[in-house]
């Protein structure tokens, strides 16, 4: 199985939790601050983002403005 680079794997989930169990995870997660979702097979997905922070490698992008004519 390829690891999807914009998610924690499972491996990871359970390194970064201490548990196993899904239940426990989640539990974990809430306790940490760490936003998650429960996918359709009812595991937690973390997104890598969350843990790391945002990608060096994308630029900022300025917010837009609209010119508000006189």
């Amino acid at each position: 199985m390829i690891p999807n680079p914009m998610f924690l794997t499972k491996d990871e989930l359970a390194i970064l939790t201490g548990y196993k169990r899904r239940g426990l995870q989640c539990e974990q997660l809430r306790a940490q601050g760490i936003p998650f979702r429960i996918n359709a097979h009812g595991e937690p997905v973390v997104c890598r983002s969350a843990i790391e922070g945002p990608n060096k490698a994308d630029p900022i992008k300025e917010t837009w403005e609209p010119a508000l004519s006189a």
